[in-house]
């Protein structure tokens, strides 16, 4: 494992110079939230985010973590439907008064009843994973990206949408993807979290490193922290770098995970 970071670390020494190809042709206009960054978000979506005992889940320790003397503040719920596009999701209710968020877990597992009004600060939205460069289902992926980011910010949230990998075996999704979330971040005013850019980082860098589970689709252990890493910098404009929390991953795994996430952060909004 040592000698594999140490290869990591050089690869990633060169890749700065070298620079890394995989990016969207457009350049996003949004590229921050600004020092009020949301410490609660609601994710909608599919099983990319709920493998793994939930993506979403592993972001709040990492931010607790970050931060914790006030820990108590970072709460991430997911709402996911399996193989589901945007279109499946019900933004309007999903955002109800006293719906979704009116009540949460301690660590000690004791119910808190939260605050009447609104629980979360921005809603992170994923599309199913071909959904938005699919031939017969893309313009539904335009089309509920501008209907749900007018839903969450009549509901006084932050739209955000957050960019899938490629699979395994379909490298080539990466570019499509990432140009086709980062119009659609541009036409709505939205951050976009590039994690199918640091998916494409990493595989390039470390080959033998595995983000997948064995149906090349989904995300294994890493991949999942991996994804949480680029959450976690791109929400809150932070590094992952150092961060205590590590999924139960070898140290050096994490460490590497969190500088690709850093560094695909910083030249995907041009920092």
């Amino acid at each position: 494992m040592m000698r594999l970071f140490a290869r990591v670390v050089l690869a990633m020494c060169l890749a700065v110079a070298t620079g890394f190809n995989a990016q969207a042709q457009t350049k996003p206009k949004v590229t921050s939230l600004g020092p009020d960054f949301p410490k609660a978000a609601l994710f909608v979506g599919n099983s990319f985010f709920y493998y793994n005992n939930g993506m979403p889940g592993h972001l709040t320790f990492m931010e607790r973590a970050a931060d914790a003397a006030n820990k108590a503040a970072y709460r991430n719920t997911m709402v996911t439907i399996g193989g589901s596009g945007l279109d499946w999701h019900d933004m309007e209710n999903l955002l109800r008064p006293a719906g979704i968020g009116a009540y949460s877990f301690d660590e000690q597992n004791v119910v808190i009843f939260n605050k009447p009004g609104r629980q979360y600060d921005a809603v992170v939205m994923m599309d199913c994973s071909q959904c938005p460069i699919h031939p017969q289902l893309k313009d539904a992926f335009t089309t509920f990206a501008k209907k749900d980011s007018e839903i969450v910010r009549a509901h006084d949230m932050r739209p955000v949408f957050f960019m899938s990998w490629a699979y395994a075996d379909k490298p080539e999704m990466t570019e499509a993807l990432a140009e086709a979330y980062t119009l659609a971040g541009n036409a709505n005013d939205a951050l976009v979290i590039p994690a199918g850019l640091a998916f494409a980082r990493v595989r390039k860098l470390v080959p033998e490193l595995n983000l997948y589970a064995p149906d090349k689709r989904h995300p294994s252990p890493a991949g999942t922290y991996l994804a949480a890493c680029v959450t976690f910098a791109a929400l809150s404009g932070r590094t992952p770098v150092g961060n205590s929390y590590n999924m139960g991953l070898h140290a050096e795994t994490t460490q590497l995970l969190q500088k690709a996430a850093w560094d695909t952060v910083q030249d995907y909004y041009g920092r």
